[in-house]
C-alpha cells in the first residue's frame, strides 16, 4: 500500500466545491483511493458524502492511500490537487 500525506490548502477545507473536485479526481484515478483524517477516520476518496463526513478544514493534514498499478501516480496527482486552492471565486 502506498501512502501520501498532505495539508489541505483550500480555504474552506474539503467542503462543497473542493470536495467535489477532489472526489471526481479520485474516481478517475484508476485505483481505489482512501482518504484518512488526522482523527483516524478513513473513507473512500471518491465518495462525496464520505469525504464531507470527515470534516476536513483548511490546513488539516490528510493521508491518501492506494494500492495497485498506477497508485503512485494517482496519489501524486491527488496530493497536487489538495495542495492548491480549489475554491476559486
Amino acid at each position: 500500500m502506498i501512502e501520501r500525506t498532505v495539508a489541505v490548502a483550500s480555504a474552506v477545507g474539503l467542503h462543497a466545491r473542493p470536495a467535489s473536485l477532489f472526489c471526481k479526481a479520485a474516481a478517475q484515478a484508476g485505483v481505489p483511493v482512501t482518504i484518512s483524517s488526522a482523527s483516524g477516520s478513513s473513507v473512500n476518496a471518491s465518495s462525496i458524502l464520505g469525504v464531507l463526513s470527515l470534516g476536513v478544514n483548511h490546513g488539516d493534514v490528510v493521508t491518501l492511500s492506494a494500492e495497485g498499478d498506477g497508485a503512485e501516480q494517482a496519489l501524486d496527482k491527488l496530493v497536487d490537487l489538495l495542495s492548491v486552492e480549489l475554491d476559486a471565486r
